[in-house]
Parts: C-alpha cells; structure tokens; sequence
C-alpha cells in the first residue's frame, strides 16, 4: 500500500530527451515496476465523444523478455494473484496490472488500465482476443502530445504546546512551504483546440512542509530537558485546509479520534498524494491514501475511484488493521516513508 517509483515514462512519439527515458528506467527500476500488484479497475468504453479525463498507470520503460521475467519475478513474490500485460501507445511500453480472473481479454486489459480509446485509433490484437503475459497490445493513436505541469500543495499550520515558552507566548518552529503536484497527460489537439485529454501520472514530486507554531504553557521561559523531549514529540494539532481535509478532520473528530490522529492522517496523505483523489503513481498506486492496488478501497465503497471520503475511510481502516492506529502507521512512515 505504498507508493514507490516517482516517474512516469512518456510516449517515446513525444521526443522525450534520452537523459529523461535513462532517468525514468532508472527510478523504474530502482524502485521497483512492482512493489505490490497495482492495478486501476474504470468502465472502459469506445466513443465519438470527447473524453476530457482519463487516468492511465504503470508505465515500464521496456517489454523485453528479461524486462517481462523480472516482472513476473517480483509479481509472485508479491501477489500471486496479480498478471500483467504489455501495452504499446504509439510504440511506448506499459504494462498494466491486474487480478488473472479479470484480466483475460484485450478489453479487459484497456479497462483494467483505464485506456481510453479514440474513434480513430487502432488496436492490435482485436478487443475480443485472449490475452497472456506474452500478450503485446498495440494502439496507434494521431495527433498525441505528452503535457507536464505542476500545481502547488498548500502547507498546513500545525500548533504544538510546549513547556519552554511562557504561557501565552507563540514562536515559528518552522515555516511552511508549499509542495509541488506533477501531472503528465496525453493532450489531443485538433486546430488548436484540446479535444481530449488522458492523464496517466499525478504524483508528488515535492511534499509540503508544515508551518509549526510553538505554543507556550510554561510559567518560566526554561524548563527541563525532558518537557522538552516531551513537546518535540508531541504531533500537535493541525488546522485543516481546503474542504477534504476539513470532511476529514470533522470525520475523525465524531469518531473518536483525536486532534494528534488527524494530524498524523494529514501527513501521511501530504506526502502520499496531497489530497488528491485521483493521484495515480506509475506503479499503479491511486487515490488519498495510495492504495495499491487502487481497487482495494472497493472494501469501503462502489464509489473508492472518485469519492475522496471512500478513500479516507478505507485509509483509516487500513491503518487500524495493519499498525494498530493511524499514530502507528504515522510512526512507521517516519521511520521508512511509506507506510
């Protein structure tokens, strides 16, 4: 349930620069194409209709037969109830992950990875045809552009207590910065117009740091070194921003949950996908909380692709059942950044 590798590689139609495909093969390959068996699971459909946005995931450098070994290597190591099949788009390889009772035909492959066709694209083999890990799907798609942009994370204020300032008494620990959100999408143009617009990676290339205000409650302006081990450990409490993570701090709040609970769940999300519920990580990744595969939230509802409040209740779940409690998972995540 973690993300691991950072980069997305491009359609080589696009003129990516060889330094950037080397980059991407190496981060690809040092964090590993498969770190758990992701997948993406939408209704995959073929219209005249614009489709302004798709996601598409799990891109691969390479389709060798030593490239689909080390695949299926690390694949039963981690599920053994995972496959993949390669797809080329407009002659770049990705592979797509998925379970081996869906995955059994071209279309369920395009679905699986949330490939959205063009009325003018081709396909080889026909959507009908059996698929296995042998399986090279081609699409040949006109006109296709690959588009980066960043957008910014807004910092969180987070307000620690602390013995070592008199009471009353306020001091910037640390400033906020705001972090830094990638998309990479397919963009179609026609006459200068977009018509179409499929983004296959939305991660965080830069988390951001949260603004921390110190709080006194002291009578003096010392104290002992342990009040002071103990208010640096302290989480404290976060003021949320923006409305998911105002849902989220209410939602923990009338559920037991405490002020260093949600400040814990914030981090991790930062960090994650910064509150975005349609982050999708090369390795197949998605949503607030990075599941891996994406379709796990299910378990929470129909809805775990689009509804952040699905994923923020699966997130919570998960990290009740797998650490204990979200402080743990926050724990766990300091120690390896991942969780």
């Amino acid at each position: 349930m973690t993300r691991h590798a950072k980069k997305t590689s491009p359609l080589k139609s696009l003129s990516l620069s060889k330094r950037q495909w080397a980059k991407i093969g190496a981060v690809i390959t040092a964090g590993g194409l498969i770190a758990g068996a992701g997948f993406l699971s939408r209704n995959f459909y073929q219209s005249d209709t614009v489709q302004p946005s798709t996601h598409i995931t799990a891109f691969s450098a390479t389709d060798s037969a030593a490239s689909r070994s080390e695949t299926r290597g690390a694949l039963n190591a981690a599920d053994k109830n995972t496959t993949y099949v390669t797809v080329k788009i407009n002659g770049d390889s990705r592979v797509v992950l998925g379970e081996k009772n869906e995955m059994k035909t071209v279309k369920a492959v395009l679905d699986t990875g949330n490939i959205t066709l063009d009325p003018a694209d081709t396909v080889s083999p026909s959507l009908t045809s059996k698929v296995t890990e042998s399986t090279v799907i081609t699409i040949e798609r006109a006109g296709a552009d690959v588009e980066t942009n960043d957008t910014d994370i807004p910092f969180n204020e987070v307000r620690k207590e602390t013995s070592d300032l008199p009471k009353g008494t306020e001091k910037v620990e640390t400033e906020g910065q705001n972090g830094v959100m990638e998309t990479t999408s397919l963009v179609t143009r026609a006459g200068g117009k977009v018509v179409s617009s499929n983004v296959f990676t939305s991660w965080v290339k830069k988390a951001p740091v949260d603004k921390v205000i110190l709080v006194g409650t002291g009578s003096t302006a010392s104290s002992s070194s342990s009040s002071s081990s103990s208010s640096s450990s302290s989480l404290g409490t976060t003021v949320p921003v923006g409305e998911m993570q105002t849902w989220a701090h209410d939602y923990l709040i009338s559920n037991g949950y405490s002020e260093s609970d949600f400040t814990a769940a914030n981090f991790i999300i930062n960090h994650e996908s910064g509150w975005s519920p349609t982050a999708a990580n090369p390795s197949g990744a998605y949503g607030l909380p990075q599941a891996l595969p994406g379709s796990k939230m299910a378990s929470a509802g129909a809805d775990w692709a689009t509804n952040y409040q699905t994923q923020f209740k699966w997130f919570i779940s998960y990290c009740n059942s797998r650490y204990g409690s979200i402080a743990a998972a926050y724990s766990h995540w300091q120690q390896y950044k991942s969780y």
